[in-house]
């Protein structure tokens, strides 16, 4: 199983990042499928302030391109990628449209 972290960033405003968690706290059944067929079999996500962390566990199986070609012909996804976007903003150095970015590893304990 591979592990992948990513980041993003929520507009700088209480009542958006209020409003994002409780999207959070009841994701729809549709985006928790299209997330499980794609290969993801564990993901987390953690804030500090308006700086999110995503972490992805995956299996063998998974890859970010075959996730993106689901993703761009489910509706449901793309109604509620749009709908994240009210609160998200893309990080320095992301181009256009895309949003989490995902981060290197630089240190694992052994």
């Amino acid at each position: 199983m591979k592990r992948y972290c990513l980041t993003l960033d929520l507009i700088d405003d209480d009542s958006l990042i209020a409003e994002y968690e409780d999207h959070h706290r009841k994701v729809w059944p549709e985006i928790l499928e299209s997330i499980t067929t794609s290969g993801i079999v564990q993901m987390e996500i953690y804030r500090f302030k308006s700086r999110l962390f995503m972490i992805m566990d995956v299996s063998d199986g998974f890859s970010f391109e075959k996730k993106a070609d689901m993703d761009a012909s489910n509706a449901k996804v793309q109604e509620w990628e749009n709908l994240m976007w009210k609160y998200q903003q893309a990080l320095p150095g992301a181009k256009e449209a895309e949003k989490w970015m995902l981060m290197d590893s630089i240190f694992k304990l052994k």
